[in-house]
């Protein structure tokens, strides 16, 4: 008896490696045909050109092209969702950032958990808002703005690019740390924000830095500080609102993720190679082009900065009352 028991769970475990070897080997061929990179934006914004940039870069490396599939609606959820209903074959990748770890809390009922249902693989870069006001705006430093705020209370108009956004929240996080009270006003993106602030209409804007940068070299706006926990090589004389306000930080950080159940194979794969990229003079040069620093990281310190990022804006949405449009 112990003989034929023997002889059974040899059997058993040669069964229960055999379906696993051809799974490992897809792995070790990963792609073999043209990979999806889901991107819940508009093209053109700062996430699809991060996307582009580094979906080129792969495409070169790894034989296969990264096609960009942009899915701007539902303020990223309908794209989000598109990825976590996709297969777990390595084939639909998902552009991850803000946007997921905002609307965790901003959307009472989503049809999908981020943190449950989407694999980290890789964090490729950090890109700092930056703090700046309108030109009629007497201030040119941050002291100066919190005590212009707290003598004009709720005068002050800041805007965002739409409720929720990550400028929208930095915004939130700054009033809360600072105790000032400014009207938030929501604009239908940066542009017609910073429009607004030229205009005189909105006083105050934590804009995305590559997207106000122009704007700020050419006189537009007045910028007093980025948010990010140290300064930005794009300016470096500007300071970070932290050294005015301690603990206070605001960097959107971006990666790329894939449906739950991915073989950690090819999670490992596209893990190095995006690394790898980060690592390339001609990319760093591109990005740093961008306003926005490289932030290679494994996949379980990716996972981790999500995780924190979704508790962090998630206690902010509560704190302020904030709710989706």
């Amino acid at each position: 008896m112990k003989l034929q028991r023997r002889k059974f769970l040899r059997l058993a475990g040669a069964a229960a490696v055999i379906p696993a070897l051809p799974r490992g080997a897809l792995a070790l061929d990963y792609p073999t045909k043209p990979v999806r990179w889901i991107v819940p934006m508009a093209p053109g914004d700062m996430p699809d050109v991060l996307a582009r940039l580094l979906g080129q870069w792969l495409s070169e490396r790894l034989g296969q092209r990264f096609i960009i599939d942009n899915r701007p609606l539902g303020g990223s959820n309908v794209g989000t969702e598109a990825a976590v209903r996709s297969a777990p074959d390595g084939y639909t990748l998902l552009q991850l950032g803000p946007p997921q770890a905002i609307n965790a809390t901003l959307y009472d009922k989503l049809n999908f958990n981020v943190i449950r249902d989407i694999a980290p693989v890789a964090s490729f870069a950090r890109a700092p808002n930056v703090l700046e006001v309108g030109l009629a705006v007497p201030v040119r430093a941050v002291p100066e703005l919190i005590a212009y705020a707290k003598a004009n209370p709720g005068k002050l108009i800041m805007a965002s690019a739409s409720i929720g956004s990550s400028n929208h929240l930095s915004g939130e996080l700054f009033k809360m740390m600072t105790g000032v009270n400014m009207l938030h006003v929501p604009y239908r993106g940066s542009l017609a924000a910073l429009t607004g602030m030229m205009s005189g209409e909105a006083q105050v804007f934590f804009d995305n830095l590559p997207v106000s940068i122009e704007f700020i070299r050419a006189g537009k706006v007045r910028a007093l500080a980025v948010t990010s926990a140290t300064r930005s090589e794009t300016l470096p004389d500007l300071p970070t609102v932290s050294e005015f306000v301690p603990g206070y930080e605001a960097s959107p950080s971006w990666g790329v993720g894939v449906p739950r159940g991915t073989p950690a194979e090819i999670i490992d794969r596209l893990n190095k190679d995006t690394n790898a990229a980060l690592a390339d003079p001609a990319v760093k040069v591109k990005l740093a082009g961008l306003g926005v620093v490289p932030s290679p990281q494994t996949s379980a310190q990716f996972g981790k900065l999500l995780a924190d990022e979704t508790a962090k804006w998630g206690a902010v949405i509560k704190s302020a009352g904030i709710k989706a449009e």
